[in-house]
């Protein structure tokens, strides 16, 4: 009887040929490098990477280049608050730009501001924008403020031109506008925002915080940013004379309404004394976002209004103490997209919310009342005490036949 052949080394590439000290790998990790458990040694691809962004689709490009770009995404005048507390008229202007840094890098999980940009916009069309603003706006008669918004930071390079940045930022001082620009807390740094306050001193930088939590940032918002970085640019915007206006948003992806109404209280609270506004969009469905996903596959609802009420009145005293302002204007309020109610409450509700912005009086809740308040407490109670769905609520209004359909 011949003798059994020896054992052989299994035929692996090279690369799969690992070796301990001792010698030749163990037949686990050969077995695990076979598999592919630990990889062939090449750099990893994102899975963002791997998926088609709904942004980049073709009927995507087709309709932001299809955008006019030498007008203007959308303007408007608001009731505001000067710095000094003087009640005034607003005028804000959507510019329609290139969109943002992190947006062509990553993007967050809600926001749909990509929806209106354009790839090609150049000075001269931000320019012409600016123009037509003030045509629309009357050369902002009867404003005493101007927001300008860039679906990104208005004093980031690669996004708009420096040349144009200034002209706005000189002709707003000039005139005498109270101007309210919005910046990323990692774009801040210290020779941009010495340029901005050498030429309007005092103007209010809006840095969109989300959430002061680290792990909400990351995996609900995916925002590019930490909380450290936050704080950098705040005391960045201090010391240059800048006012700082903190942007928080209600009910991230993946977190139920019992927890955003417990959470960005807190937030507020924590934010305010560091801040001269506290801004809190309650989430609206953008399109094309990955929130608008999870909603239309019946996995996130977009929070009560009656919520948004509650977190006024928690926040109220600590606001006041810390002598700030807090602000919320519901995008889509009353809509289904929107923060909304059961439907016959939405205006008188929305309404008090928006006058609470203005005047800072919890006495604008003072005679809220609807039957489906009970039904937003109990889904708050139950979101509290007992494991559910992240972000999915219940029904609010509509026939059951209606509901069962996509939104």
């Amino acid at each position: 009887m011949s003798p059994l052949p020896a054992p052989q080394t299994p035929d692996f590439p090279l690369k799969h040929r690992l070796r301990h000290p001792q010698g030749v790998a163990s037949s686990g990790t050969l077995m695990a490098q076979a598999s592919g458990m630990l990889g062939d040694g090449s750099k990893s691809v994102k899975v963002h990477h791997l998926v088609k962004a709904p942004e980049n689709t073709a009927d995507s490009v087709r309709k932001r280049e299809s955008w006019d770009a030498t007008e203007p995404a959308t303007v408007y005048k608001t009731p505001e608050v000067l710095p000094d507390g003087t009640p005034c008229t607003a005028a804000t202007v959507i510019f329609r730009t290139r969109g943002c840094v992190w947006w062509w890098k990553s993007g967050c999980t809600f926001c749909g501001y990509f929806n209106d940009v354009r790839d090609d916009v150049t000075a001269d069309d931000l320019f012409a924008q600016w123009e037509e603003a003030k045509r629309r706006l009357d050369d902002f008669e009867g404003c005493s403020m101007v927001k300008v918004y860039t679906s990104g930071t208005f004093f980031e390079d690669r996004e708009n031109p420096p040349e144009w940045q200034e002209a706005i930022l000189r002709e707003t001082h000039e005139r005498g506008l109270h101007l309210v620009i919005e910046a990323q807390a990692q774009l801040c740094t210290p020779e941009k925002l010495a340029w901005v306050a050498e030429r309007h001193p005092g103007c209010t930088v809006a840095v969109g915080l989300e959430a002061y939590d680290d792990a909400v940032l990351r995996f609900h918002v995916n925002k590019g940013f930490s909380t450290k970085q936050w704080h950098r640019s705040v005391d960045m915007l201090r010391d240059n004379g800048l006012r700082v206006k903190t942007y928080l948003l209600f009910k991230p992806p993946f977190m139920s309404e019992g927890d955003a109404l417990e959470l960005t209280s807190r937030w507020i609270s924590q934010v305010a004394p560091l801040s001269d506004d506290v801004s809190v969009n309650p989430m609206n469905i953008q399109k094309r976002t990955i929130v608008e996903r999870l909603f239309r596959n019946r996995e996130y609802r977009p929070p009560w209004l009656w919520s948004l009420v509650e977190m006024m009145e928690r926040v109220h005293d600590d606001i006041s103490e810390a002598q700030t302002r807090i602000i919320v204007h519901p995008t889509a309020a009353g809509r289904i997209r929107g923060a909304h109610n059961c439907g016959a409450c939405d205006a008188e509700v929305v309404a008090a919310i928006e006058r609470y912005s203005v005047s800072g009086d919890t006495r604008e809740f003072a005679d809220l009342d609807c039957d489906c308040k009970r039904v937003w407490r109990a889904e708050v109670d139950n979101d509290l005490s007992l494991p559910a769905p992240l972000g999915t609520g219940v029904d609010r209004r509509g026939a059951p036949v209606d509901l069962a359909r996509a939104p």
